[in-house]
């Protein structure tokens, strides 16, 4: 294992226009149906089969604003691959791959330089640089708006940046990105925490025309799980601050804080030789095992309360954690953990329930649990906001006309924030649409001011 190195190589030129000959551009893509975006993929593919990488790269970035993103960590086993008609003798188009290979390509060879589109048609604040803000931020930028995004973190790019590990993602790719989309004329404001350093109603009064709030789900959920502490009698919660139960979420973002020198090694949580245990099985919940064992833990296992045909992860994401060493217990629960007076984990307790539907369990060694079970959105906007309302869970509500408004006008939201979470290129898919939705909103506003004052 090469620690946080790359784990997928990317084509030769050779090799990516040999795969993209094999395309038999179907008069009716499948492969492009099942692209939430909705991505040109025959079109892009041809091209790059005649040697025209400039094409290529110009007609998927109609679509995306996150091309390298995508072709790495989308789902593509599940949406276009997965839809390819070569599919069913095995050998489908590996679109991903060359979706990467041609945006790699695009900027070694730095062969996009589009115009920037003069910026008067409307001044719109975006709140975080995760996919959908970027894609919102881009999408906006080239149909003549000001943008400026607004992100919380020293760095922007968002779960892309501090979510996904180095080795499914390179940073420099999500920094990359980024450059293009300020390239467009967006301007982005780092460490910006809106909801405490600057409100939704400030954004107004500087000026902007809407506001588009895309700050994911960050409030991960823990489960809760009765704690023996040595000493004491009582019992304890999970959730009453365990130093050994972490989120993976927090956990993920703190490696990439200590890898990009914000963070000392020594305040990770998983240390050399630990025992990790994961609950939940979705990328998530992948991506911190690996990370674990890369960090040096001893052992690593994942806990999922049903089966593998039930696991939110790709399956490509769990063939490679066992191919690195994760053990999966399935229709598992970890019921009961042990303590030391510090309440530092020494023991957990599996309970695995049976064919027979009889359950089983076993006591095991332990020093750190991480949480992978889910996320709801902050509520540190809606709170500072008045007239934004939320759902049961905090998400944020919003309506179909204008696509993304919430209950507070010249207010919109996109990707988890509002719609529970998902992949990349779903919150992407979401997001172009609330762009198409600003667009209507601020021009129908612009003309009735127009009329308004020529009357």
């Amino acid at each position: 294992m090469n620690g946080f190195d790359e784990v997928n190589e990317s084509y030769s030129l050779a090799e990516a226009i040999r795969e993209s000959q094999r395309c038999l551009r179907c008069k009716v893509p499948m492969c492009q149906k099942g692209c939430p975006i909705g991505n040109e993929i025959p079109e892009w593919i041809h091209e790059l089969s005649m040697g025209n990488l400039g094409n290529a790269i110009k007609i998927i970035r109609t679509k995306s604003n996150l091309p390298a993103v995508c072709g790495r960590v989308c789902g593509h086993e599940k949406q276009c691959e997965g839809s390819c008609v070569l599919g069913k003798s095995g050998k489908h188009i590996n679109i991903g791959k060359l979706e990467r290979f041609v945006a790699d390509f695009d900027a070694e060879a730095q062969l996009t330089h589009e115009a920037v589109a003069p910026k008067n048609r409307g001044k719109i604040a975006v709140v975080g640089s995760g996919p959908a803000g970027l894609t919102v931020a881009g999408d906006l930028a080239r149909k003549g708006f000001s943008v400026e995004i607004f992100e919380v973190e020293p760095q922007a790019g968002g779960m892309l940046t501090f979510g996904i590990p180095e080795y499914r993602l390179p940073k420099e790719v999500v920094r990359r990105e980024v450059r293009f989309v300020e390239e467009l004329g967006v301007a982005i404001h780092l460490n910006s925490h809106v909801g405490l350093d600057i409100t939704v109603d400030d954004l107004f009064k500087q000026g902007f025309d809407a506001v588009f709030i895309g700050i994911g789900a960050g409030k991960p959920r823990t489960l809760e799980v009765p704690v023996h502490v040595e000493g004491s009698e009582e019992i304890f919660s999970s959730k009453e601050g365990m130093p050994g139960v972490r989120h993976a979420t927090h956990f993920l973002r703190r490696v990439q804080m200590n890898r990009e020198g914000y963070m000392n090694q020594e305040e990770l949580e998983v240390k050399q030789g630990d025992k990790v245990f994961v609950v939940g099985c979705g990328n998530t919940a992948m991506d911190a095992a690996r990370t674990s064992l890369r960090l040096g833990a001893e052992n690593v296992e994942i806990v999922y309360h049903r089966t593998i045909d039930r696991m939110a992860a790709l399956r490509a994401e769990y063939d490679d954690a066992v191919k690195e060493g994760i053990l999966f217990n399935w229709n598992a629960s970890i019921v009961e953990i042990f303590a030391d007076k510090d309440r530092n984990i020494r023991q957990i307790v599996i309970e695995t329930k049976q064919e027979d539907g009889t359950t089983s369990r076993r006591t095991v060694d332990a020093d750190i649990v991480l949480m992978a079970v889910g996320a709801v959105p902050s509520t540190r906007i809606p709170k500072t906001t008045n007239g934004i309302n939320v759902d049961d869970k905090g998400y944020l509500l919003t309506r179909d006309v204008p696509y993304g408004m919430t209950s507070r006008k010249g207010v919109f939201a996109g990707g988890d924030v509002a719609n529970r979470q998902a992949t990349v290129v779903h919150a992407m898919q979401d997001a172009k649409k609330v762009a198409e939705g600003i667009t209507q909103y601020v021009d129908a506003v612009k003309l009735l001011e127009s009329i308004a004052l020529n009357e």
